[in-house]
């Protein structure tokens, strides 16, 4: 089982991404190692996800939700562009 995420960092800017593993992925970026773009904007807290069947359609519905606008996620994020 394969995960999509958002998170939401420090400084409410949107992150999306993709994993197998959710809970050690969410540890990795609050502890700094999850990726460049969240490693200054600790602590994240996750605000989306979704499970998919394998790793290519989380790649596919990754770059789907990032070609999404702002407001877009956070309709999404919301529950009402499911």
């Amino acid at each position: 089982m394969w995960h999509v995420y958002i998170i939401e960092c420090k400084d409410d800017k949107l992150y999306t991404g993709i994993t197998n593993n959710l809970n050690r992925r969410l540890s990795e970026h609050n502890s700094g190692h999850g990726g460049r773009f969240t490693k200054f904007r600790r602590p994240v807290k996750l605000v989306y996800h979704q499970e998919v069947a394998n790793r290519s359609e989380a790649l596919k519905r990754e770059i789907e939700i990032k070609k999404l606008t702002r407001s877009e996620k956070l309709s999404l994020v919301r529950g009402s562009d499911k």
